[in-house]
């Protein structure tokens, strides 16, 4: 049986970004991701173009959720790059507080980061480098620490952002921009953008929105990266204290394939990655058992729309350009957000699709982000009385605000409005975030090893060879888009794994494996 270096389960922010330094070290890398590649092209502008009427939102890996409203069915994003692909570009970087002790937010959940925001840093300075960054510095107050500046700089603030930079300044509020990772000029191989609009829920289509998939995954598969798409990983086993296989099937053909490496890295996302540690019975062999797949994070988020007598944004450009972080520390972040029409038709009811597309060409948006409190009893589990077509257990996942979490949306959601009201808006209305889109924290990190499946390098407790670095590690999700805190953890952990193969051991491993090389082609 061919044996890997390393195998990493998952191909989004901790996916591939942990690969990367693998790769880069000479290292055999499989990556198994259960979705494939996203199409790019015309399509992506049209009535189809977003995220969640395309085949890669697939009811699938369907999933339970419960909590504060009635029980609903939700699908899952599975596709190469993973959420990336959809995501808006957000590249905010948690600031030096997120990563300190704070009893508001953290309770009695325990949950506590095992570094300090000094030990990321370099590996944001990375990530922003890797995915092409472009952000302003010196207008937030909030900003952390900066050992490179921006890679890139960002273009004027449109029509729109600046009705509302304006209107939040005479308010008092000190606006500032918005980190994106969005190639705005062209160069090598990347495409510059052309201002379609169509950012936030839609797959890039001029492929200048540096998500993984266009911008790193092709990247590391030159470099000798092999990827299996379409492929469903069911089944980890363990034996000795090690992950000893990897159990796939294929969504193509229905066959079953087993997989072994040295190291495995699970990288499934907040809800996936938990779900197959718990059907693998995993959580059994870990001394902080009763932690894995609960103290479930996904932010208190929320739009507050302001409608407008006349088109605020008449040429369409992608609006998520400022934000307002003056009550970061007391609250939260509040970031401009208006959905396009399209995406907005993608959630309505058949019959209120053209009322709300009409509302949305008068509207401006702002997104309100709340750091929700990690509590035990938001959590991912098992239905074992149930399966799904590739055997895998039901997963359910339930998820209920405490009163603080409310409390301080309120008041972002009350800011949010003033500043709407100030900019002209007729009304607003407030449409609350019920996503998993922002997700962390169900195998999180930390010091206590009773209290934390996964130690300060992400090895899973009771695991020797078994590593989480998606969002499931973040033991807090702070009050900003998580992508690149993600992504910079992720380089963390890949960078220490790396430098622990010395090449006298990687020489012997080559040597070792040559016979079982694949075919030069490494997308199978």
């Amino acid at each position: 049986m061919e044996r890997w270096d390393a195998i990493v389960i998952g191909s989004g922010f901790g996916g591939a970004l942990s690969a990367l330094p693998l790769v880069e070290a000479g290292q055999r890398v499989l990556m198994i991701e259960r979705g494939g590649w996203v199409g790019r092209g015309p399509d992506n502008w049209g009535k189809a173009g977003p995220g969640l009427v395309t085949p890669h939102y697939t009811p699938d890996a369907a999933f339970t959720v419960s909590g504060s409203h009635r029980d609903y069915r939700a699908s899952s994003w599975n596709c190469v790059g993973g959420q990336s692909v959809f995501y808006g570009a957000a590249s905010y970087r948690f600031r030096e507080n997120d990563f300190l002790h704070n009893t508001d937010v953290v309770g009695e959940s325990a949950a506590e980061w095992p570094f300090r925001y000094d030990d990321i840093e370099p590996f944001y300075s990375r990530a922003e480098v890797l995915l092409g960054v472009a952000g302003e510095s010196r207008r937030d107050s909030t900003e952390p620490r900066r050992s490179i500046p921006f890679p890139q700089t960002l273009p004027q603030l449109s029509q729109s952002a600046s009705r509302i930079a304006n209107a939040a300044s005479e308010l008092g509020f000190t606006p500032s921009r918005i980190p994106l990772a969005i190639s705005y000029a062209a160069s090598g191989n990347r495409r510059g953008c052309i201002k379609c609009g169509k950012c936030d829920g839609y797959a890039c289509a001029s492929e200048s929105k540096n998500d993984l998939a266009t911008g790193i995954i092709p990247n590391l598969i030159r470099q000798g990266l092999t990827l299996r798409s379409n492929t469903v990983c069911v089944r980890l086993r363990a034996r000795g204290g090690r992950i000893c296989s990897v159990e796939c099937i294929s969504r193509v053909t229905g066959e079953r394939e087993t997989f072994v490496a040295d190291r495995v890295l699970l990288a499934a996302g907040a809800l996936a990655t938990p779900h197959l540690l718990l059907a693998s019975r995993l959580e059994q062999m870990n001394p902080a058992s009763s932690a894995v797949g609960r103290y479930l994070t996904r932010h208190r988020n929320a739009v507050v729309l302001g409608a407008f007598a006349h088109r605020p944004n008449p040429t369409r450009e992608f609006d998520k350009q400022i934000a307002l972080l003056d009550m970061y520390e007391s609250a939260g972040s509040i970031q401009q957000l208006t959905p396009p029409s399209d995406l907005v038709r993608a959630y309505l009811p058949v019959a209120l699709r053209r009322a709300g597309a009409a509302f949305m060409s008068h509207a401006l948006g702002l997104l309100v982000i709340a750091e929700d409190q990690p509590q035990a009893a938001n959590q991912v589990s098992i239905d074992w009385s149930e399966r799904d077509r590739y055997g895998l257990p039901g997963l359910r996942v339930h998820h209920q605000y405490s009163e603080r979490d409310e409390r301080i949306a309120r008041l972002l959601i009350d800011r949010a409005r003033a500043v709407l009201r100030q900019a002209g808006s007729l009304f607003t209305i407030v449409h609350p975030i019920r996503t998993f889109s922002h997700a962390l924290g169900t195998v999180r990190m930390g010091s206590d090893a009773t209290t934390s499946p996964l130690d300060t390098w992400g090895c899973y407790r009771g695991l020797d060879n078994l590593f989480v670095v998606d969002g499931s590690a973040l033991p807090r999700s702070a009050a900003l888009n998580p992508s690149l805190t993600i992504a910079a953890n992720a380089l963390r952990i890949g960078s220490h794994l790396a430098s622990r193969a010395t090449p006298q051991n990687m020489m012997t491993l080559h040597s070792r494996r040559t016979r079982h090389y694949l075919p030069t082609a490494n997308v199978l």
